[in-house]
């Protein structure tokens, strides 16, 4: 299934406690202090159903160190009005919608392939799976929603999104200060622990593979995995 291309993916790092940790080294790990933003190439946007492409740029075992292609299952917020310095009280209203999403990440080229920025890593064609979208009004609270992350069948991912950093409203707040987020723009609001890269030892995505990311009262969305070229 094809998906629209939204104006924008604006996406949130280390914004559940424990993702940030499982990451980090742990001499050096704090919390953030202020939300971590970083953009994916709306052109990377594919919809429930289709496949997760992994082209040859991102198969790295001839690299150090050698990195996969990583699950990350995510709320998806999508805005329904142009939106500039909104107060946190008031970020509901310029929500049209929420979704489930799968922020997609090749690990090296995340890391390592682009100087320090994430983009690279995460903008490759069909690395933002996005679910189909479910009107705000059918949601009751932002901050208490049951994310799961599913891989072949097993879950790899779980928690409330109640565990956040920083609040959907928060972010909101925050990222439209002095910006105009565009209409149709799409937050991705972090992921919490449990990603490939995490485990001990790593687990990434391979050709065959099915993930699926559920949020209860959303949807569920599901993609297989296929190695292209």
């Amino acid at each position: 299934m094809t998906a629209s291309r939204p104006p924008a993916i604006l996406c949130i790092g280390k914004n559940y406690a424990d993702h940030a940790a499982e990451l980090a080294d742990p001499g050096t790990f704090k919390l953030p202090e202020r939300p971590v933003l970083f953009f994916k190439n709306p052109a990377s946007v594919i919809g429930n159903g289709a496949a997760i492409e992994l082209p040859p740029v991102v198969h790295t075992d001839d690299r150090d160190p050698p990195m996969g292609v990583d699950y990350e299952g995510e709320l998806a917020v999508i805005l329904g009005c142009d939106a500039r310095d909104v107060p946190e009280a008031q970020a509901r209203e310029v929500i049209a919608a929420v979704a489930c999403a799968n922020d997609v990440s090749q690990r090296w080229w995340q890391w390592h392939g682009s100087g320090g920025q994430w983009c690279r890593g995460k903008s490759f064609d069909t690395f933002c799976p996005l679910g189909e979208p479910t009107p705000i009004s059918a949601i009751d609270d932002l901050q208490d929603l049951l994310l799961t992350t599913r891989l072949n069948g097993e879950v790899v991912q779980q928690a409330s999104t109640s565990t956040m950093i920083f609040s959907v409203a928060r972010l909101i707040s925050e990222l439209s200060q002095g910006t105009t987020l565009l209409a149709g723009s799409v937050i991705l609001t972090g992921t919490p622990a449990g990603v490939g890269a995490g485990r001990k030892p790593p687990r990434f995505m391979r050709d065959g593979d099915v993930v699926e990311v559920e949020i209860s009262g959303v949807d569920c969305l599901s993609n297989p995995v296929r190695n292209r070229g």
